[in-house]
């Protein structure tokens, strides 16, 4: 038998006006989901009650963990994704490049990802940044070390005490002026200065001036966020008896699959945008699957998150059509043309909103497929899981996926 999980990321949510009062998920319609809900639908509290919704604590519980016994932070997963290591006196923080309009004080945040910036034009502007003498002067004094990326994303590391940091996620004040969102709690004044430093050193950075003649927006300013200790997790293969593989861009799923145990490839052209590479990441799930031995595959497509919180009605639309077509449609395929028994569970790890371009906590609708007894094709979406009982755990629901 062969499990694959499939997460459209944040992909549930509400019904819009904009499109005809359906959710995304309603108005795409899939066909291939909808052969996927001719098995069994319900519903899964990925996110417990009181915790923070977001693909941190959801993935930690989709891969088996209790997030409120293991939770210790965004970033330090994040860090694990790009192999970086944590001492027991370090704090690690996601900071991403991001564009703020206007002058530092009273600037908004226009970008949480400085317009989607990637590749060598992201890892220019980072490796720049932290060379640059006044930013690098204030890393000294804050005791800090930064590990670049070709992402928006990058990681920074300070020697910490006990002493709370308190940070808000950018992507929760899109188009808000900062100034109440500044960094409080332990070093915070050093926090701001380098973030109000980065805004100075950024501004007009050749990548960024370019990006103007462009018509895009410039990453001219970095945000610090997701502060945690370094994580141990409990062996996936220990917990269910199961070897894996995850597949996605984004490092927090990575980080989080490889604490676990499973392996987390990194597949060449594989963003957290729309125009990824969908090919190859579900070659490589398959071949984890059908050609390596493994008897798990996570594949994860970061799309519809990234779009909701940017607001994007149209594309969120486009990223479900392209997970279904591109993604569940060749695992189908692939899985029935091997022979071998299969079962496939496709979810979102949270609801996003794009009413308000955040995440949302409550109970997310699964749908598990089980190829020894297919049903008949149904509509996957939330209204079709709404009067379904809630797993109130999700490492319940990767018990029922393996019939534990």
């Amino acid at each position: 038998m062969k499990y694959m999980l499939i997460v459209g990321d944040g992909m549930a949510d509400e019904r819009i006006e904009a499109l005809g009062r359906k959710t995304p998920l309603e108005c795409v319609n899939g066909q291939h989901m909808a052969r996927v809900a001719g098995g069994e639908l319900g519903r899964v509290r990925t996110c417990p009650t009181g915790m923070p919704p977001g693909s941190d604590v959801a993935f930690l519980s989709l891969l088996g963990h209790n997030p409120k016994a293991c939770y210790r932070g965004r970033s330090p997963l994040e860090a694990a994704g790009e192999e970086v290591s944590l001492a027991e006196d370090e704090v690690s923080f996601r900071m991403n490049l991001a564009t703020i309009s206007g002058s530092y004080e009273g600037g908004v945040m226009a970008s949480y990802n400085g317009d989607g910036i990637d590749g060598e034009d992201a890892r220019a502007i980072a490796s720049d940044l932290v060379k640059a003498p006044e930013f690098a002067g204030l890393m000294d004094k804050a005791k800090m070390r930064i590990t670049v990326t070709p992402t928006f994303r990058h990681i920074a590391v300070v020697k910490a005490d006990d002493e709370p940091f308190e940070l808000t996620p950018p992507h929760d004040i899109a188009g808000r002026v900062i100034d109440a969102y500044q960094p409080k709690g332990q070093k915070a004044a050093l926090l701001r200065a380098l973030q109000e430093t980065a805004h100075r050193v950024l501004e007009n950075h050749p990548v960024n001036l370019r990006r103007k003649e462009e018509g895009r927006m410039p990453a001219n300013a970095v945000w610090f966020w997701g502060a945690g200790r370094a994580t141990v997790l409990q062996s996936f293969e220990e917990q269910f008896g199961k070897k894996g593989t995850a597949v996605s861009a984004v490092p927090l799923v990575r980080g989080i699959a490889w604490l676990s145990g499973l392996r987390a490839p990194r597949v060449p052209g594989a963003t957290g945008a729309l125009d990824t590479n969908y090919a190859g990441k579900v070659e490589a799930a398959l071949k984890a699957l059908l050609d390596e031995g493994d008897d798990f595959a996570l594949l994860h497509l970061e799309a519809p998150d990234d779009l909701s919180h940017l607001g994007d009605t149209a594309g969120k639309v486009e990223s479900i059509r392209r997970l279904d077509e591109r993604m569940v449609k060749p695992v189908l395929a692939a899985l029935e043309a091997s022979g071998e028994d299969f079962r496939i569970l496709l979810m979102p790890d949270h609801y996003t909103l794009l009413s308000t371009q955040t995440h949302d906590g409550r109970p997310v609708p699964y749908a598990l497929y089980d190829s020894r007894c297919p049903g008949m094709p149904r509509p996957f979406c939330e209204a079709a899981c709404a009067d379904r009982p809630v797993l109130e755990s999700g490492v319940d629901l990767l018990k029922k996926l393996f019939e534990l």
